[in-house]
């Protein structure tokens, strides 16, 4: 049995640090914000009743349930989580995230134009100042 040791990656500066975890918390706020505004509108007993599998579902359904089960909310939590743990660990995602974050909510914004996605650039904004304080501290 072999074991294998993660590579050691040099802490980053505590104020990018302190950035990615308020970053992750951003994320989290949003993706709990989105599910309380859509929680009330979803039909979860004809979802369980395999209304999105029929062959010509309720299109208000579909939006719904592409909303929140099956959309962003549960990876944003999930990200949201891992970027408070990077910033504990005084580590910080790298910028591609916040590029990828910020290609993604123009795209949304773009489709159904200003909404509650504009709410993502805040985070987008921490992990750059995040990187920017990170870079001038080394």
């Amino acid at each position: 049995m072999t074991t294998t040791s993660e590579p050691d990656r040099a802490p980053v500066a505590t104020g990018a640090a302190r950035l990615t975890i308020i970053a992750g918390w951003s994320l989290i706020v949003v993706a709990v914000l989105h599910t309380a505004v859509f929680v009330p509108q979803a039909p979860w007993r004809d979802w369980f009743s395999g209304s999105l599998r029929s062959v010509d579902p309720d299109a208000e359904s579909v939006a719904v349930f592409w909303a929140l089960p099956g959309g962003i909310v549960v990876p944003a939590l999930l990200l949201g989580l891992l970027m408070i743990r990077l910033g504990r660990q005084h580590q910080r995602v790298g910028l591609g995230y916040a590029l990828a974050i910020l290609a993604w909510v123009s795209f949304c914004l773009w489709l159904v134009g200003p909404s509650g996605f504009l709410l993502l650039l805040v985070t987008v904004g921490l992990l750059v100042a995040a990187a920017a304080v990170d870079r001038r501290a080394s």
